[in-house]
């Protein structure tokens, strides 16, 4: 905005110069001219008494020589009544120039090397008309006007150039303004929910002001109530969860009572993270920084055999690949493992007992993918279940786990795919870019095309 009110400002300053200065220099230049003839004219006619009184040469000349032009003057006496024609000075003017003003009977000028020549027509006692002519060089007819010229030149530029500093400080009045409402709304996005803009500078800027601090307050109202309830309503598990882990010391000992032990800690812990969060004063949006992030391998290693056991008493046949070697991926532990559950999960929720599934790492050079697929009836809708909150709640689902999924890829910038496995049923195919990798560009394009089957031998693992 400033650099546009400089702009407009010097486009029109420059045009009103143009538009007065032009004119101005022509004007100028016409006023020398008009002064250098009316000198010759004055010359001219200091000669002409002499000349209606006598046509005597000596006389003559020295009336040239008072009038102070006798370099640049010549008179053309023309012959009558006996008497030769008389030319006195250097004659610049053509003949035919001369015959032509003794014939009209009027002053004339015409151009000659060097300048121009008035011609004057002068009547003498003996009725003919002689011609004076004084010569006007053009360094008098340009006298003073490259001088003049040169003024206006200057007094354009200087109030083109204080134009310009009065648009430039008027523009800083208004651009600062929206440079403030700018970095507001970027510390906004950013998090920074204390952000506010001052309320000064232009009428219009000033209401968007007031605008964006009203926005704030209630951003930061809303994000209140917000953690409020999911606190509430995470506390409202403890009472339900505290009955779970007393009932699971009635169990006894074996290997389905230590599991279901571990997992009421596990949703302890997740619920007391749910709640701690919640009641936080500012939302964690900074980005991971160096070094943050897990090892995708080892999630997926220890998940597998968590969810194991259930596959066994369900008689399903898994089988995991790639998981054998360190995969780095600026994800969060926790935040790949819920992730890891909510599509796990739904491999068990959805599909009938003893239905195979798959989990496959590809750590290919731009990205990681996660595999996870089944035998089951398959997903009819993909885009309808990627959709947030689109479960039916009949089912037990509630449309959030494949949305928990999508979130957590592209927030490194990857995304997540719902298509066909080689097993007969749905393949989710979970895209992450690993921090300090490009962009994907056709390799991407072509690693999700690929099949969990066509993956490399050195993914292959055991089968149960």
């Amino acid at each position: 905005m400033r650099w546009a009110l400089v702009k407009v400002s010097l486009a029109v300053t420059t045009m009103v110069v143009l538009a007065f200065a032009v004119p101005l220099g022509l004007v100028i230049r016409e006023m020398a001219r008009d002064r250098a003839f009316s000198n010759a004219e004055r010359e001219a006619a200091a000669v002409a008494p002499a000349l209606s009184i006598t046509t005597d040469r000596d006389q003559l000349e020295r009336v040239v020589a008072s009038a102070g032009s006798d370099a640049g003057m010549a008179v053309h006496i023309p012959a009558g009544d006996g008497q030769q024609a008389l030319e006195l000075g250097r004659q610049r003017a053509a003949g035919q120039d001369i015959a032509a003003v003794r014939k009209l009977g009027r002053a004339s000028t015409t151009g000659v090397p060097g300048g121009s020549t008035l011609l004057q027509p002068v009547a003498l006692s003996t009725g003919e008309i002689a011609v004076v002519e004084v010569y006007v060089p053009e360094s008098e007819v340009t006298n003073g006007v490259g001088t003049a010229w040169a003024v206006l030149a200057a007094v354009g530029v200087a109030l083109i150039l204080g134009s310009v500093a009065v648009a430039d400080r008027l523009g800083v009045r208004m651009v600062r303004p929206a440079q403030r409402l700018v970095e507001g709304a970027g510390e906004l996005g950013q998090g920074k929910l204390g952000a506010r803009v001052p309320e000064e500078g232009p009428k219009e800027l000033r209401l968007a002001a007031v605008a964006f601090n009203s926005m704030a307050d209630q951003v930061v109202q809303l994000l209140a109530n917000e953690r409020e309830l999911a606190a509430d309503l995470s506390h409202r598990l403890r009472t339900p969860l505290t009955v779970l882990r007393l009932n699971t010391a009635s169990l006894g000992e074996g290997p389905a009572a230590d599991q279901t032990r571990t997992a009421v800690e596990q949703l302890e812990r997740e619920v007391d993270t749910i709640i701690r969060t919640a009641r936080e004063a500012k939302p964690q949006t900074a980005a991971a920084g160096p070094g943050a992030g897990c090892d995708a391998a080892e999630v997926v290693r220890e998940r597998m055999a968590f969810w194991s056991a259930l596959a066994e008493d369900e008689g399903r046949k898994w089988r995991v690949a790639g998981a054998d070697r360190p995969v780095r991926i600026p994800v969060a532990r926790a935040d790949l493992a819920a992730a890891l559950d909510a599509l796990l999960g739904n491999v068990f929720r959805h599909t009938p007992e003893g239905t195979a599934f798959a989990v496959d790492v590809h750590n290919g050079e731009d990205a990681v993918i996660v595999l996870v697929s089944d035998a089951g009836p398959g997903i009819p809708d993909p885009e309808a279940a990627m959709a947030r909150g689109s479960g039916s709640g009949s089912d037990g689902s509630t449309g959030l786990g494949l949305d928990i999924v999508r979130r957590l890829a592209e927030s490194t910038g990857g995304d997540v795919r719902i298509g066909s496995s080689v097993l007969g049923g749905t393949e989710v195919r979970l895209w992450i870019q690993p921090a300090g990798r490009a962009p994907a560009g056709k390799g991407h394009r072509q690693m999700r095309r690929r099949r969990p089957g066509r993956l490399t031998a050195a993914h292959r693992s055991r089968t149960r």
